[in-house]
């Protein structure tokens, strides 16, 4: 399949939300609960965070035809905030292309150093891909705990 990329823009945001909510939705229930997996993907609609993200970050998406595939998103600038796949494309090569897209531009705009807190599922890409992990912390949302990594790659 002929991978498309481009940026992502303001009318994209309804898609991201559902690209958002399907990738969560899609996890083996051994890594996340059903309860944990509802608290996560809701915040697309319930976090005033969330929707700022999507409208002042920037980033790139893949798509097919008019389906957008998977994103990643940074904000601000120097952090990756959101980076999700639809649960039929993960495991594609989607997530790396997105991923070597972002630090290249990152790279090219004079940035030292990019950012995540990466989830149970997301951290072993970035590992993959030379990141470190700085710490590994638990998270409440919606009165759910979330083990994640903070994760950092230093350009330099």
């Amino acid at each position: 399949m002929l991978i498309n990329l481009r940026r992502i823009t303001n009318k994209d945001q309804l898609d991201l939300k559902s690209v958002y909510f399907d990738s969560i939705q899609s996890i083996d229930e051994r890594i996340y609960s059903k309860e944990q997996k509802w608290s996560w993907s809701i915040q697309a609609w319930q976090n005033s965070k969330f929707e700022k993200t999507i409208s002042k970050g920037k980033g790139w998406l893949i798509f097919d035809k008019e389906t957008i595939l998977a994103f990643i998103l940074r904000y601000p600038n120097n952090t990756i905030a959101l980076f999700y796949c639809r649960g039929k494309s993960q495991r594609k090569g989607y997530g790396s292309k997105l991923l070597y897209k972002l630090e290249d531009e990152s790279k090219k705009e004079g940035l030292d150093y990019l950012s995540t807190d990466a989830s149970l599922i997301s951290y072993r890409l970035f590992l993959k891909h030379n990141w470190e992990v700085k710490s590994k912390e638990k998270v409440i949302i919606n009165n759910k705990y979330f083990e994640r990594y903070k994760m950092i790659k230093n350009f330099n």
